[in-house]
C-alpha cells in the first residue's frame, strides 16, 4: 500500500496515517490508547507513537519526497506547516479542520562561515529552530500535541516549563480555543519567555521549586483533573519535533550530514530528531544515519553523569546554569536519548558556562544569534573536534533551538561586562554600548577608534 502523496486530494483519512499505536519504550507492550501521564500500564515507562504499517507496507520514497516538496507551493493550512507537510509519516487527526497551526517549521539552514574558519571545519551549518512562530523548536511539537488535545475535547492544557514550552503551549492553546495552565519554577525562568505565556493568556503559576518539581506536580495534576499534558512526555510532541529531521534532510537533498549536534535538557528534542532519522532509514528515505550527539551544560549534566555510571539508571543533579532552557536535573526522556545515541553512534559532552557564553557571542557574530542553551552546540563541537570524534572534513549541523531574544538579560549582562567579568579572554567577544555626547565629533571619534581597534 502506498501513501497518498497528492496535496490536491483530501488530506484525511489515509490508512497509512491513521493506524498508529502507542508502544512502551521499555517493555515494548503496545496499546491503542495512552493514559493521562503517557506511561506504560505494564511497566511505567514512557510510550511512543509508532505505525505498524510502515514495516509491512511498501512506501514509494521518491513519491513522498516529490509530494513534500510540491506542497510548498500550496496554500492549504496543513501544507503551509513545516510539520503537517510531512503528514504521511505522522499520526492523523480526524479531519483537517481540527489542526492547530501557526505555520511552524520551514526554518532556515545557515552556513557558519566565521566559526568554520576559526575551527578549521570545512562544512558547518546551523538549523535555526529559533525562527519558529514563538521563537523556539517547541512549536513543531506543539502543533501536533495541541491538535490531539483539541480533537479529544480538552478545555485545559498544561505544562511544566523553563520558558520555551510555556510560550509555545500558551500560543497554540489560544489558537485552538483552549485554556492553558503553566507551572514554572519561581525566579528560574527568563522574563522574556514568561511574558509570551502571559500575553497568550496562560494561567501562570510560579512554584517554589525547580523544573523537576514542577513536572512532578503536573504528573499528579493530570491524573486528578481533566487537564491534558503538553510536555515532551506527550508522544505527540515528539512526533511533531521529529519533522526537523525530515526538513533538514530535504534541505540537504536527502544526503545525510555526518553529525547533528543538539542541546540536551529534558532530552525530548534529541529523542525526537533521532526517531525521525531512524524512521527515515526504515522507510528508505535515507541510506545512512548521521551521528546524533547531545551537549549539556556542566551544571545540568544528568545525561553525562548517567552514561559515566553505565546508563542503567538516571543520575539526577541539582541543575544550575544560565542556559535556562536546559536547566533540568532529572530529564524525563533520558532512556530515549540513550537509545538514539546508541543507534546513531553519537556521544554526549558537557560544556562550561564560560564556553557557552563565548560560543553564543561567536554565533551572534555570524549575524543570526541564539539563546544560551542553543550555543552549547558550538561549544560542544569544539570539544568533539579536540577529542577526534568529529573530523574537520566532515559535515556538521548544529541545532539552534531558541531565538536570541528569548534571554536578552544574558546577552546584555555579557556585553556590558557584568557576566563572567573576571575572565579577560572573553573581552574580545564583548561589544559594550558607548555613551556619548550628542555631537558629530564624538560619534566620528568613536567610529575611528572602532576602526583602529578592528585592524590591530
Amino acid at each position: 500500500m502506498q501513501p497518498s502523496v497528492t496535496s490536491k486530494e483530501s488530506v484525511y483519512p489515509n490508512p497509512l496515517l491513521a493506524n498508529f499505536v502507542f508502544r512502551c519504550i521499555g517493555c515494548g507492550s503496545v496499546a491503542q490508547a495512552a493514559g493521562q501521564d503517557f506511561r506504560c500500564s505494564q511497566c511505567g515507562n514512557l510510550v511512543e507513537v509508532t505505525n505498524p504499517l510502515w514495516e509491512s507496507s511498501a512506501i514509494d520514497s521518491a513519491a513522498l519526497k516529490a509530494a513534500w516538496r510540491g506542497r510548498k507551493s500550496s496554500n492549504s493550512a496543513p501544507d503551509l506547516s513545516g510539520v503537517w507537510r510531512f503528514r504521511e509519516l505522522l499520526p492523523a487527526p480526524s479531519s483537517e479542520q481540527v489542526i492547530v497551526t501557526l505555520r511552524e517549521g520551514n526554518t532556515p539552514l545557515y552556513t557558519l562561515l566565521r566559526a568554520a574558519r576559526t575551527m578549521g571545519v570545512q562544512h558547518l551549518y546551523a538549523k535555526h529552530q529559533g525562527l519558529n512562530p514563538t521563537g523556539s523548536f517547541k512549536d513543531t511539537g506543539m502543533t501536533m500535541a495541541a491538535t490531539f488535545a483539541r480533537q479529544a475535547g480538552y478545555r485545559w492544557v498544561a505544562c511544566a516549563s523553563t520558558g520555551n514550552t510555556s510560550a509555545s503551549m500558551a500560543a497554540y492553546a489560544a489558537r485552538g480555543g483552549m485554556r492553558s495552565l503553566v507551572l514554572v519554577p519561581e525566579g528560574k525562568i527568563s522574563w522574556s519567555k514568561l511574558s509570551q505565556a502571559l500575553d497568550y493568556g496562560a494561567l501562570t503559576c510560579q512554584l517554589r521549586t525547580d523544573f523537576d518539581g514542577c513536572l512532578r506536580l503536573l504528573q499528579e495534576l493530570v491524573r486528578s483533573a481533566p487537564v491534558y499534558q503538553l510536555n515532551s512526555l506527550n508522544p505527540f510532541r515528539i512526533e511533531g519535533q521529529k519533522t526537523l529531521a525530515y526538513e533538514l534532510l530535504e534541505q540537504f537533498e536527502w544526503q545525510p550530514p555526518d553529525h547533528i549536534i543538539v542541546p540536551g535538557g529534558n532530552l525530548g528534542n534529541s529523542s525526537a530528531i533521532g526517531k525521525g532519522l531512524l524512521e527515515m532509514r526504515q522507510v528508505g528515505l535515507i541510506a545512512k544515519l548521521p551521528r546524533l550527539s547531545v551537549i549539556q551544560a556542566e551544571g545540568a549534566n544528568a545525561l553525562v553523569r548517567t552514561l559515566r555510571e553505565g546508563g542503567k539508571r538516571l543520575v539526577s543533579v541539582k541543575a544550575e546554569t544560565r542556559a535556562t532552557a536546559i536547566r533540568i536535573g532529572s530529564p524525563a526522556s533520558w532512556e530515549k536519548a540513550i537509545k538514539v545515541l546508541n543507534a546513531t553512534g553519537g556521544i554526549v559532552e558537557e560544556v562550561s558556562e564560560i564556553e557557552i557564553a563565548q560560543a553564543k557571542a561567536e554565533i551572534g557574530a555570524e549575524g543570526i544569534g541564539c539563546e544560551p542553551a542553543s550555543a552549547v552546540t558550538l561549544a560542544g563541537l569544539k570539544k568533539l573536534l579536540r577529542r577526534g570524534f568529529v573530523k574537520k572534513d566532515e559535515m556538521v549541523v548544529l541545532v539552534l533551538t531558541g531565538n536570541l531574544l528569548k534571554d536578552p538579560d544574558f546577552t546584555m549582562e555579557f556585553h556590558r561586562g557584568e557576566l563572567f567579568s573576571e575572565n579577560a579572554q572573553l573581552n574580545v567577544y564583548r561589544h559594550r554600548p558607548v555613551v556619548l555626547d550628542a555631537s558629530l565629533k564624538a560619534v566620528i571619534q568613536t567610529l575611528e577608534q572602532a576602526e583602529k581597534s578592528s585592524t590591530t
